[in-house]
């Protein structure tokens, strides 16, 4: 496959309604969000998670497609693939000596795991593959209002013990909570590098999945938790070469979100906002995937 020959900048605007689009461990679970400022936060690790997924479950593991970041995985077991691919043997941490086995071995990896040519991988392991730096980086999402965290009370009919049940005299009900977001409309940004995509051989179709994707990760990815999360707009700034013609923030500053005239009280809904575009500067085309 050939790599693509232009450098692309993407925006993103998905929203959440009455669900948790990500939650902070490190904080019960509660949405992520600025305290400073108050707005929601969504990591780029959990974008690239809802990304590898739709790619697994469009492709159905098809030759050049497998995720390498995937649950329950034993990375060391998939980087063995490689070396048996080439009847090599791999030493204890190391690559091998000659650079073109080296070569091989990383670029093995490329061309069968889609997640590890577009987003890069560290596969420096006990057996190693190497290390990729990726042509497709997305920054933290980030609400365009600040958010609320509501925390819910939820009952189950059931409980798990025979001692709960003697407890609550056959009662048999267990409280629990958790936190959602009532409305938020959060906006992504992504980056696209044609150099770097040319080191991994993301190529064309590799970026139409890509979009295909961000378009469509949230829609086999349904959970009572999440609520209802759905991509609603997604810009693409295409430039006429492969280093660009134009600084990437200025590019998404041409992306102006306001609540539209009249709309009172709390967003809940993306109706609720007006999307406008700036005029692209020259060498860049704006494309509107969604």
């Amino acid at each position: 496959m050939t790599a693509i020959a232009n450098r692309y900048e993407f925006v993103l605007l998905f929203d959440v309604e009455n669900g948790n689009p990500n939650g902070d461990p490190d904080a019960g679970n509660m949405p992520r969000f600025d305290p400073e400022t108050g707005h929601g936060l969504v990591t780029d690790v959990c974008l690239k998670r809802k990304i590898r997924n739709h790619v697994a479950l469009s492709k159905e593991d098809a030759e050049g497609f497998k995720i390498y970041i995937q649950e329950k995985a034993v990375l060391n077991r998939t980087n063995e693939m490689a070396y048996k691919a080439f009847e090599m043997k791999s030493e204890s941490k190391k690559l091998p000596k000659k650079l073109e086995d080296a070569k091989k071995i990383t670029g093995w990896m490329c061309a069968n795991f889609y997640d590890i040519r577009t987003f890069g991988a560290v596969m420096t392991t006990e057996i190693n593959c190497g290390q990729v730096r990726g042509p497709v980086q997305l920054a933290f999402a980030k609400s365009v209002d600040p958010i609320i965290s509501q925390e819910v009370t939820i009952t189950r009919m059931a409980v798990t013990t025979e001692a709960e049940a003697e407890k609550q005299q056959g009662d048999n009900r267990t409280m629990g909570r958790k936190h959602i977001v009532p409305y938020g409309l959060y906006v992504a940004q992504g980056f696209v590098s044609a150099p770097l995509a040319e080191k991994t051989d993301f190529s064309e179709e590799d970026l139409e999945l890509l979009w295909n994707a961000l378009i469509n990760m949230f829609e086999h990815d349904r959970s009572a938790a999440r609520g209802i999360m759905s991509s609603q707009k997604l810009f693409v700034f295409k430039h006429s070469d492969k280093f660009g013609n134009a600084p990437a923030h200025k590019l998404f500053d041409l992306i102006n979100i306001q609540r539209k005239v009249g709309s009172e009280g709390p967003a809940r809904s993306f109706k609720d906002y007006s999307v406008t575009v700036g005029s692209a500067p020259t060498g860049v085309e704006i494309i509107e995937k969604l």
